[in-house]
Formats: C-alpha cells, structure tokens, sequence
C-alpha cells in the first residue's frame, strides 16, 4: 500500500484562492509520487484512531484556529508517535494558540510586503526539494517574515529570500526576528513539536505557495514533491518501517 497522507485545507481566517488549485495540482501527482492523498477540511477526522493511518500530516495554506482541543491533543499524540508534517505557506498562519504546533512548523507568520516578483537564494542544493533548483530562483510570490528564527529549534533553511530583489516598506519600521539570511523554506530532521518521551518525525515547511499559478510552476511543484518524498523516507512511520506506529501498514 502507498504512504497515505491527510492534506488538511480547512482556515478560519483568510482563505487563499489557490487552495483548489493546489489541490488540484497534488492530486495529480499522486501516482508520481507514488502516495495516496486524503484531503478534508473536516477537523473532526483529527483523532487518535483517524491519525494512525496516516504517514504524513500536510497542513495547505490554513489560517487562524481551524482544530478543537479534541483535535490538538491527536496531533500531538500523532507527532510523539513519530508522525511526520509538512505544511505549505499560510499555514504558518494556523494554530497560534498552540505552542507545540508553532514548533513544529518552525516558525509563525508576521507580515508580508505586496506580492511582487522576487527571488529566493538556494542554500542546499542536494536536498531532494531543492535539487531541481536554480541558485537564485525568480518567481512571482509573497515573501513572508516570521515572528521568529526557524533554526532556534533545530530546523536547517533551504531557501532564503532575496531582499534585495523586492520592496518591502514595513521592513524599516519593524523589527524583524527571523534572523539573518531570511529564511523561506526549511526542514526538521526531528520535528521540535514532540515531546521528551515521543519519537520525532520530520518536519518541513515552505513559505512559497500563494498564487493560484505557482501551483502550475513545474519548479514550485518539483520543490513541495521533492518535500513530500523526503519526509516520507524518515523511517518513523509503516511506509519505511513496519515497526512505525502510525501509518498505511503494507
């Protein structure tokens, strides 16, 4: 049986008019990936037996408080028995009231400048999200800041945005805590939001994935699939390992 992985859309804040297509786009590379997608905006399929199924937990472009305390705690128990996550651009904008969830993904959103064409520098080239990449990649996207540095909790940055190759007004009048060079995208080898006695999946996380036409980029998509691949392989979960506790047990 493929890896399966739960893609949860659901916002409870500002909706991205792209969500369809990226939907669209993922369930189109099911069979390249050789994965099998669940998407749902329906919170109540966050439980502990629901959970289990699943090798990876993809979060796409939420917004605001979009899971009950019911379905806080699963996460968490999903994530201490080595579930991995992945997470896609606003979603960094999702579930503030909830520590281990910001953790996980590294870092919440603060502001971002106009969208605008923009380039991101390629710190790794040979992790599989960022090998299909040019050194300086140009695209037309929104270049968030964070609230704070992802690599406070361990996390390793991939791309890094250009400031130079945007405006960003707000820039001069704010302090900005996500460290130096701008961080855009990132991974975790062990996802800090596990607790001491869990075992920690992966985590990664890009900033990119606003426009409904990045979701058509072969570039964007060769980026999030190469994301989805590598977090699968983290041998935690029953897609690499029949020990795993969670996952689509072959």
């Amino acid at each position: 049986m493929p890896p399966r992985i739960l893609a949860y859309s659901a916002t409870a804040g500002f909706r991205h008019d792209s969500i369809e297509a990226s939907i669209e786009a993922l369930k189109a590379k099911e069979s390249a990936l050789d994965v099998k997608f669940d998407f749902t905006e329906d919170k109540s399929k966050f439980t502990d037996e629901n959970l289990s199924q699943y090798d990876a937990i993809l979060f796409l472009n939420n917004s605001g408080i979009v899971l009950d305390d019911t379905g806080k705690v699963a996460l968490q128990n999903y994530f201490n028995l080595g579930g991995n996550f992945l997470a896609i651009h606003c979603a960094a904008d999702a579930l503030r009231d909830t520590p281990f969830f910001g953790r996980q993904i590294g870092a919440y959103f603060d502001y971002h400048p106009e969208i605008q064409e923009s380039a991101v520098d390629v710190l790794d080239k040979t992790h599989p999200s960022t090998v299909m990449l040019p050194d300086k990649w140009r695209l037309l996207d929104e270049m968030y800041n964070f609230e704070s540095d992802p690599r406070a909790v361990g996390a390793k940055v991939l791309l890094t945005a250009d400031e130079s190759s945007y405006q960003d007004p707000q820039a001069k009048e704010k302090t900005l805590h996500h460290g130096s060079p701008h961080p855009i995208a990132w991974y975790q080898e062990r996802g800090a939001g596990v607790e001491s006695h869990g075992i920690a999946g992966r985590s990664w996380f890009t900033g990119l994935g606003h426009c409904i036409e990045i979701w058509s980029d072969d570039l964007f998509l060769g980026h999030v699939m190469g994301g989805i691949k590598w977090v699968l392989q983290s041998k935690t979960t029953k897609a690499f390992n029949a020990n795993g506790n969670v996952g689509n047990a072959s």
